[in-house]
């Protein structure tokens, strides 16, 4: 198994640049399949999750190749299959993006229930609720989810329709306008997430010819169309990956510059830290973090978008660890995103739980120790307490961590980070680095 080793205690210089964002290449890379021709998708991340995106492509018959590090060429008119098995599906939770994007196209999904990190009872009701508002008939059996289109002169097609969600959900609205938008008629979606990854996917779709508005307010109007052309589209930098080292900028009291982001999609991140005592420059494209004063403790309730995002919890709350005073945080999201607490408690935290409120006593010192990362967060909120520990610190189960940060170490090392993975990696039979022949094409594995 591989983990990170840290020597805390260096001050973070330099410039670093964001990658594509992990929740919204997620659901563009299965979106997909609903075109009529080949697509080209840029600014991909290298990360895990996209590896078994990929896989799961070329298991249904779709024909990948990587053109350059960060872009694949995807033609989905060879697809044959409408089934994700269990052992592809159970490697992350977006795989049941799936399940909207080929019953939207082929009027059948076969999918096993996802896997992905453990944040309490995840179900995904309201998605099987926006399926049948739009005429799908489902079934579960023995972990596997059915889906079918009613039959209209001998062909599945879905009809548009109503959907309101009783809860605010990210995946469901998403995967509600995958199957929308090849559906006949119009749909609308009431009561819609707003994540910028929402909005990526409508754009990417609207590329290649749907009719979406809507995307970004919590009222989703689809028009559906008969057929959607190939496009070339890049994915949008990462808002999560940015305010990790937004973060990781600050606790080392060091001086980034956080190039290729969207400065829009961080301000709930931007005025938390603000509040905090983080110096923040704000550019174009990029942002500048400082910080030469004592961090302040705050409250911070997590929140849908534009809220505080539950994704940036553990982070921001590895930086209060260090700040004079006691700060609370509501996690108002997931039910087990305090999961990393007992962990940051053996490097030294003075952090107490009860139920979805986390009080912390900024102590001013972390120490470094052996932990593990037990969620892809949580395992960040880990490497930001490794830089600014006294002393090693150990991370295991860094295969979280890959699955949502492209080339992490990497990164941190190149703006002064004492960081190296150590240890042997685990067998890992996906070969997105190469083309349909296995051949590579000058990509790189996890990074």
């Amino acid at each position: 198994m591989e983990k990170y080793v840290i020597k805390g205690g260096h001050r973070l210089v330099g410039t670093v640049d964001i990658s594509g964002a992990k929740n919204a290449v997620v659901a563009i890379l299965p979106a997909v399949v609903l075109s009529d021709g080949p697509c080209v998708i840029e600014n991909v991340p290298n990360i895990s999750d996209v590896r078994v995106c990929i896989k799961i492509l070329r298991h249904l018959g779709a024909k990948v190749e990587k053109l350059t590090k960060t872009s694949y060429y995807i033609d989905p008119t060879t697809i044959n299959s409408y089934s994700v098995p269990y052992e592809l599906a159970k490697k992350m939770r977006a795989s049941y993006y799936f399940l909207g994007a080929l019953l939207g196209k082929y009027g059948s999904a076969r999918v096993s229930m996802p896997g992905g990190c453990s944040l309490g009872d995840r179900p995904i009701d309201q998605h099987i609720m926006a399926f049948v508002a739009l005429g799908a008939r489902n079934t579960l059996s023995q972990g596997m989810i059915d889906l079918v289109a009613p039959e209209n002169d001998g062909k599945p097609e879905l009809r548009g329709g109503k959907i309101f969600f009783n809860v605010i959900t990210v995946g469901a609205t998403m995967n509600a306008i995958l199957a929308a938008v090849r559906a006949k008629g119009t749909t609308i979606i009431e009561s819609a997430a707003k994540e910028p990854h929402i909005v990526d996917l409508a754009n990417f779709l609207n590329s290649m010819g749907a009719d979406i508005m809507g995307a970004g307010t919590d009222t989703i109007k689809i028009k559906g169309v008969s057929e959607l052309h190939g496009t070339t589209y890049a994915v949008i930098p990462d808002q999560i990956e940015a305010g990790t080292f937004m973060v990781a900028a600050a606790i080392t009291r060091g001086d980034v510059t956080v190039n290729n982001i969207i400065p829009k999609h961080l301000e709930s991140i931007t005025n938390e830290l603000v509040k905090i005592g983080v110096n923040v420059e704000t550019f174009d494209t990029s942002v500048r973090i400082t910080a030469d004063k004592p961090f302040r403790r705050t409250t911070i309730v997590t929140a849908p978008h534009p809220g505080f995002p539950t994704d940036m919890q553990p982070q921001i709350s590895t930086l209060l660890t260090l700040a004079e005073g006691t700060s609370r945080i509501t996690e108002a999201i997931w039910d087990n995103r305090f999961e990393y607490v007992k962990e940051l408690r053996r490097m030294g935290a003075a952090i107490t739980v009860d139920g979805k409120v986390a009080l912390i006593e900024g102590k001013g010192r972390l120490t470094g120790a052996q932990v593990d990362a037990c969620d892809l967060r949580a395992g960040a909120a880990l490497i930001i307490a490794g830089l600014a520990a006294s002393g090693i610190t150990e991370i295991g189960t860094i295969s979280h961590i890959e699955r949502g940060y492209d080339g992490m170490e990497r990164k941190l090392c190149a703006l002064g980070a004492d960081i190296m993975k150590v240890g042997t990696p685990e067998e890992d039979d996906d070969d997105d680095c190469g083309d349909d022949n296995g051949n590579n094409n000058g990509g790189n594995g996890i990074a």
